[in-house]
């Protein structure tokens, strides 16, 4: 049912679902409870939210920290995004590192998160949606985030659109991280 990618991280996935087209346009099924158990993936979603963008915005990186911590599939509705991921599990053997994802409607591709990740994206495309689906309720205490600039990477915009709240996250270095690998 899906074709599945392994990334460099632990727990972080690339799902590719049969996307089915004909003259009406397209069908794509990114979530399936009995698959995702054959996975081994938590599927337990309680709520699911999306964010619309546009070219050059970049959301995150953004977690909940335990025991609001959550599971998390992403996907991409309309245009285009680079899905970035980073393990922050202390005691990870990829703990810092980066995982990029080509994530759009056209490709009807998604990504799997575990808890212990921070996660953001920049939208490539003139605009984008992104839909999130999670496995614990947003709480305000538990929300949080790492600095966007503050991971190796080269983000592909040299003048983005980041909130004011985003800006304002610490430093993957100074980020005293709850998440422990297991």
């Amino acid at each position: 049912m899906f074709t599945v990618q392994h990334s460099a991280l632990a727990g972080c996935l690339e799902l590719q679902p049969k996307v089915v087209e004909d003259p009406r346009g397209r069908f794509v099924k990114p979530f399936h409870a009995d698959e995702f158990a054959r996975l081994g993936l938590a599927s337990a979603f309680c709520e699911q939210y999306y964010s619309h963008s546009h070219r050059g915005v970049i959301r995150g990186l953004h977690f909940q920290t335990p025991p609001h911590d959550h599971a998390k599939l992403v996907y991409c509705v309309a245009g285009e995004v680079l899905d970035v991921v980073v393990d922050i599990r202390q005691g990870s053997p990829t703990f810092g590192h980066v995982a990029t994802f080509a994530l759009s409607a056209a490709k009807g591709n998604a990504v799997y998160i575990a808890p212990g990740m921070a996660h953001g994206f920049c939208v490539l495309s003139e605009q984008a949606t992104l839909i999130y689906n999670v496995t614990s309720a947003y709480s305000p205490a538990h929300d949080a985030g790492i600095l966007w600039s503050s991971i190796e990477l080269d983000w592909p915009v040299h003048d983005p659109v980041v909130s004011a709240r985003d800006q304002q996250f610490p430093t993957l270095a100074c980020f005293d991280t709850p998440f422990r690998h297991v």
